[in-house]
Parts: C-alpha cells; sequence; structure tokens
C-alpha cells in the first residue's frame, strides 16, 4: 500500500481488517469459524495417534523445500498500540503470522481456534517451531487476559489455565531438532525468581512436547535478536517511540 493511497477511512478500514479475536465481533462468528476448521478437540485431542504416528503426519505435511515453519505471533490488545504491531513486522518473511487478540472478550477457546485455523491456513498438519507472545506482564507473571494473570501458584492452581498451556503444546512441532521457543515479549518475566519458577512449570505441562521459553530484556544482544526474528527493526523501534504518543503517524509505518 502506498502513502498516497492512504486515508482516514483507509485506516479505518485496517483496522476493520485486524478485528481482534476474541472481540464481540468475532464471537458472532465463531459458528463460521467451527463449521469451516472443524472443533478444536477434532484438530489438537486427538489421542488415538500415537507419538511416532503424529510426527509422520507432521513430515508428511511439511514435505518440500520451500517449507518455512511457520513463527506464530500472538499480540494482546493490552499492549499500547497493539493494533500497529502486525505492520512492522518482517515484510521478507510470510513465515510470521500475527494474530491479535482482545484482551477484554477473548477466552483461551478463542486464541487457540484461531491459531488452528492460521496454522491450517499456513500449511494443513504444519506445527509451530518459534512464537512470540507479545503481552503485558512483569517480574513472575504474565496478563494474558482479563482476570487471568499466569503466576506459577495459579497455573498450579487454575485448571482454565493450566489447560491452555497444555492445548497449545499440541501445536507444537515434533519435527524441530531443537527444542520449540516461545518468546516473551512486552514485559521481563525473569525479574524475579518466580519468573524462572512459571517457566519452569509451563515447561512441564507442556511435556512431552519440547518447549523453551526466553524473555530477554528488549534492550540486550539477546532482545535485538529477538526483535528482528519477527520484526523490521527500524519500524519496531519507530512503533516503541511513538507508542504512547497520541501524534501517531500511521504512514510511518508503510
Amino acid at each position: 500500500m502506498c502513502k498516497c493511497q492512504l486515508s482516514i477511512s483507509g485506516l479505518r478500514n485496517f483496522r476493520k481488517h485486524l478485528r481482534m479475536v476474541g472481540s464481540r465481533r468475532m464471537k458472532a462468528q465463531s459458528g463460521d469459524m467451527q463449521a469451516s476448521c472443524g472443533t478444536l478437540d477434532e484438530a489438537v485431542c486427538d489421542d488415538a495417534l500415537d507419538w511416532e504416528e503424529e510426527r509422520e503426519l507432521e513430515r508428511a505435511a511439511c514435505e518440500g523445500d520451500d517449507f518455512i515453519p511457520p513463527k506464530i505471533m500472538l499480540i494482546s490488545s493490552k499492549v499500547p498500540k497493539a493494533e500497529y504491531v502486525p505492520n512492522i513486522i518482517r515484510r521478507n518473511d510470510p513465515s510470521i503470522i500475527p494474530i491479535l487478540y482482545d484482551h477484554e472478550h477473548a477466552t483461551f477457546d478463542d486464541i487457540l481456534e484461531e491459531i488452528d485455523k492460521k496454522l491450517t491456513a499456513y500449511r494443513r498438519g504444519c506445527k509451530i517451531w518459534r512464537m512470540l507472545i507479545f503481552c503485558q506482564g512483569g517480574p513472575g507473571h504474565l496478563y494474558l487476559l482479563k482476570n487471568k494473570v499466569a503466576t506459577f501458584a495459579k497455573v498450579e492452581k487454575e485448571e482454565d489455565m493450566s489447560q491452555f498451556w497444555r492445548r497449545l503444546s499440541r501445536f507444537m512441532s515434533k519435527l524441530n531438532p531443537e527444542p520449540n521457543l516461545i518468546h516473551i515479549m512486552g514485559c521481563y518475566v525473569l525479574g524475579n525468581p518466580n519468573g524462572e519458577k512459571l517457566f519452569l512449570k509451563l515447561k512441564n505441562l507442556m511435556r512431552p512436547y519440547s518447549v523453551t521459553f526466553e524473555s530477554p530484556l528488549e534492550l540486550s544482544a539477546q532482545g535485538k535478536e529477538m526483535i528482528e526474528m519477527y520484526f523490521d527493526f527500524r519500524l519496531f523501534r519507530l512503533w516503541k517511540t511513538r507508542q504512547h504518543s497520541k501524534l501517531f503517524d500511521y504512514e510511518d509505518l508503510l
């Protein structure tokens, strides 16, 4: 899209196109989504297949030299200027799949259903090797959804919270020679020892799938590497500097 084509109505259409997962409009369409994608239980909870059979199905789905494993990007609407984030991802990497979800109204089921839908559209049967969860939080906790703060204690105690991570694990690859990587961005979870406890708990919940969690500081070398894996670094820095400004210039991100 060139700058000359952008107008106020264009911006509105852009925001409409990026309607958040879990918004009231998405709720109205949930029946259509289930009809087109099948139920989540059918997609991720079929225990009739053993590990080797599932891995061979994934291998068959991902055949071809042109296949690039998808990178899922979950973006909470609580992140300031979150609606612009899909426009600052690396434009030369079609494997990055942004999912903007409504922090206020989305459920864990909404998020899992949208991941299932997006993976199927990308390549039916493929799985996640890398994932970015971009949300608010702080040392020792993730603020995933309204009234759903993931801490070590709450993940251990609240069944829907623990089930979310167990079910998410079924979207992780069995082919990746390294542990599947989940990056946490937007908050520094490892700012106290409870962050390590939380990550260890989540890894255990996601077994036997092999998953590692990373939450580097954005200003560190590891943080820059994480940012460049998903974002156009120049556009990310521009977005970051104007994240809290009311005078955000949308055209700068085009």
